[in-house]
């Protein structure tokens, strides 16, 4: 009996505006872009995404469909091989890594419904269910609203939350006290510079952080492009805050390097190469004794984290989690701080609103 082929890719296109002004340490938005990608095959259908430009779809409609379109649909990294292979001079980083991520997860995603399990089950699975952190807290938002989000995943039963600093250092310490303050004691507290401040401002900010509010983890708290610095701060920075780094890298070689920079390592499955290159992470992690922390897209990487040994947790990002909810049915909701594929649901479990897609359709 011969293996089913994929049969067609469709991309589509959603930018959902922000429910409120947001900005980190180095950026300011107003919406977020989603690219959806549906790989059709055996009478079943794939569901993939990333979070990036309009122009990832164009990409994956000009450089990517036609190596899908025609494969073995149930041998995904065969497929991953030849997209990297088509975009060598195209442009891997960046744009086409986002492209091939997408793909990358719709094709997986087919491949688990038509095996009929949770994708967690036709990958390698070592988790039943991956731990989250609530993630948000702008640097645009009031105390107010900074205490009211950190404090409603508290009362979610969500043990751990992050917020970002860094946008204006002077009011870092009030923000980072309200936080503390709004979670309670027994909360872990963590802070996200998006790489704002420069090496010994960060140094300095870390051990504010810790003494005053007992902070555990710092993240890029200089640019990731800084190796150096984010080593020193790793090495020299107070016992107790783990520092964190890699949602913008683009390659395994990129993510080997930066390994050796910090404590735990990140990755993001719509950046690094969808969920056939993020199981790979999983070795550079292991190889080099630190815990793993996914970056994001908790619809996909719930699942993708399942196999993922050194996981030590997942990104539950506002944006996120509102835009998920918002375009599909079957997200998953945390239990106990914890994301738990739905056994009875196949694939990611998830099913697209295509009203509510073309709604927002870009």
């Amino acid at each position: 009996m011969s293996a089913p082929k994929v049969e067609e890719i469709e991309v589509l296109a959603c930018k959902v505006p922000t429910d409120a002004p947001e900005s980190d340490g180095t950026l300011e938005w107003d919406s977020t872009t989603m690219v959806l990608v549906e790989a059709h095959g055996g009478g079943e259908k794939g569901l993939g995404y990333t979070y990036g430009d309009v122009s990832v779809g164009r990409f994956i409609t000009s450089k990517l469909a036609g190596v899908a379109e025609g494969s073995d649909a149930l041998s995904p990294p065969a497929v991953w091989a030849r997209m990297q292979a088509a975009i060598r001079n195209a442009g891997r980083p960046g744009v086409g890594a986002m492209a091939v991520s997408a793909v990358d997860v719709a094709l997986w995603d087919l491949k688990a419904k038509l095996l009929g399990v949770p994708l967690a089950d036709a990958l390698p699975r070592f988790h039943e269910r991956v731990p989250v952190y609530g993630s948000g807290g702008f640097t645009s938002y009031s105390l107010k609203r900074l205490q009211e989000q950190l404090g409603g995943w508290v009362a979610e039963g969500i043990p751990r939350v992050k917020m970002k600093v860094g946008r204006e250092p002077e009011r870092d310490r009030e923000r980072v006290r309200a936080a503390r303050e709004a979670v309670g004691e027994d909360v872990e507290l963590m802070v996200d510079a998006n790489g704002a401040y420069k090496r010994k401002q960060a140094l300095y900010w870390a051990e504010a952080f810790a003494r005053e509010s007992r902070i555990t983890y710092l993240e890029e708290p200089v640019s990731s492009e800084d190796r150096e610095g984010l080593r020193m701060l790793r090495d020299r920075g107070p016992g107790g805050v783990a520092i964190a780094a890699g949602e913008y890298e683009w390659t395994l070689a990129q993510l080997f390097d930066l390994a050796g920079c910090v404590d735990i390592l990140q990755a993001d499955v719509t950046r690094c190469g969808g969920i056939t290159n993020l199981l790979r992470v999983d070795g550079i992690c292991r190889g080099h004794q630190i815990p793993f922390s996914a970056h994001c897209a908790p619809a996909i990487s719930a699942h993708a984290c399942c196999a993922m040994e050194s996981l030590l947790h997942l990104e539950y990002f506002h944006d996120h989690v509102r835009v998920e909810r918002l375009l599909f049915e079957g997200t998953l909701t945390p239990e106990d701080g914890r994301l738990r594929p739905d056994p009875d649901r196949s694939g990611l479990g998830l099913e697209l609103k295509r009203s509510e897609a073309e709604r927002y359709a870009a």
